[in-house]
Parts: structure tokens; sequence; C-alpha cells
């Protein structure tokens, strides 16, 4: 078994039981002990588990949410792979939502020169990536912004949206099931995402792998709203499958 096979289910363990004992794991994947600290140690790097005594738990049971900087440095050819196939959702001319996440800070980043558009965001940090280029037109909305997001929220991004109406929407989640549909940590922040849903002719959501199977607190959207979603091939393909039975389109780049 490979390490990232490992580690996978490390953390799959974690979030189904709510912690991974190390000397319990080390037994069942017939490694050492080092080995699987060497595991915790990546996996509480890539945010997925928090190092406690004898093993690690999930960050979602500690209601913990990494910040900008700590997810922008993880998974980053993946995230670049998966920001390379969502450039086929991106029309020719027109307009599309960016909502603010690592994964959407890197489609902003390659979005072609060529394009007419006009982008609606409510990323802070997405600004002085598009504001400079002639042929793109940005629209920040207000809010209240979330330091550990970088996130505009609440009622005035929330009044901005009701009047909005784009082509296509590129949304982040910190979860997403079969059985719960797309979830994130913040209410705030789920209630923006929902109203970007409402506001999108298509909704194409850009997630790496290590979101699958993951439910956080607050739901913003079911997949049955999602028309396509753009991940990478560390995806279990059984769970590509049954995401994309609930409906839409699983690309895994």
């Amino acid at each position: 078994m490979y390490a990232q096979e490992r580690q996978q289910r490390i953390v799959e363990r974690a979030r189904a039981e709510g912690r991974a004992d190390v000397a319990e794991l080390a037994a069942d994947f017939d490694v050492t002990t080092e080995t699987i600290r060497r595991d915790l140690t990546v996996l509480e790097r890539q945010g997925l588990l928090r190092r406690v005594h004898g093993g690690a738990i999930p960050v979602e049971r500690l209601g913990f949410e990494p910040g900008l900087a700590d997810r922008d440095a993880v998974l980053t050819a993946e995230k670049e792979r998966i920001a390379k196939a969502a450039l086929a959702e991106v029309p020719r001319e027109g307009s599309i939502l960016l909502d603010a996440g690592t994964t959407t800070a890197r489609l902003a980043e390659i979005l072609p020169h060529d394009r007419e558009l006009t982008v609606v965001t409510n990323a802070v940090t997405l600004v002085p990536t598009l504001a400079v280029r002639p042929q793109v037109t940005v629209l920040l909305l207000g809010g209240r912004v979330r330091g550990r997001t970088m996130a505009a929220v609440e009622d005035w991004t929330l009044r901005a949206l009701a009047d909005t109406l784009v082509d296509v929407a590129f949304l982040g989640t910190n979860g997403m099931s079969a059985e719960r549909g797309l979830t994130t940590p913040d209410t705030g922040e789920a209630a923006v995402k929902r109203a970007m849903i409402r506001a999108a002719k298509r909704v194409v959501v850009l997630a790496d792998h290590t979101k699958a199977g993951n439910d956080c607190l607050a739901r913003f959207g079911s997949l049955s709203e999602v028309d396509s979603i753009v991940t990478d091939t560390g995806l279990d393909q059984d769970l590509a499958d049954r995401l994309a039975a609930a409906g839409p389109k699983v690309v895994r780049a």
C-alpha cells in the first residue's frame, strides 16, 4: 500500500470513529508506529487531522478551520490541475462568480487573457490578480470580511447576490458527500455560498479529494443543485460514482 492510500484510510477512519489511535493503526496496516506518526504529521500539515496524545482527531470534530495561508500551502499540484480542468467551464464571454478559496484563486490566476469577462467575487485576495486585466471587469461583493478566509459574508453580501445572475459560479467547499451534500464550518459563509448557487445559471464546485466524504457544520447546497464537480485523481472512483449518482458530472483532473 502506498503512503497516500494509507493516509487517506487513516483520515476516513478518524472521521468515522472520531479519532485515530497510533498503536491500532500500526497493527491494522502492519507498519511501525513511527510510520503512522509520520502519516499523522503529513495529515496535520494538510489541515485534515489535529495531533493529540496517542493519535489524532479530525479537525471538524474540534471546530477547527485552517487559515487561508495554511490551506494554500497544501495539495498545490492537485489544485492547479483542478483549476486547469475548470477552464473548460469558463465562457468565451459573459459573467462568472468566483467564491473565496485557494482552488478558485488558482482559477483566477489562469483565466485566459483573450476573454471578455465580468467576475463577481467575495474574495478580497482575488482583486489584485483580476483588476489589472483590461478585459476583466471585477465586481467585489461587500460585507464583513472573515480574517480566516478573507471572504465577505453576511447581510451586505447577500443583498448584492440577490440582485445578481451570472453564467457560471465556481464554488469551493470544505465538505461534500452524497448524504449531506455541500458543507462548510461557518454559517455566514454557508449563507453566502447558498446565495451564490441561486445567483448562477450553472454551478461548478472545485474541490480536492480530501473534501469528499467530509461533512462540516453548515450545509449550503445539495449535489442535485450542482452541474459539475472538478476534483483530482486522488478521489476514489467508487466515491466519485456515488457523488455523480446524486446529480453532478464529476471530473477527476
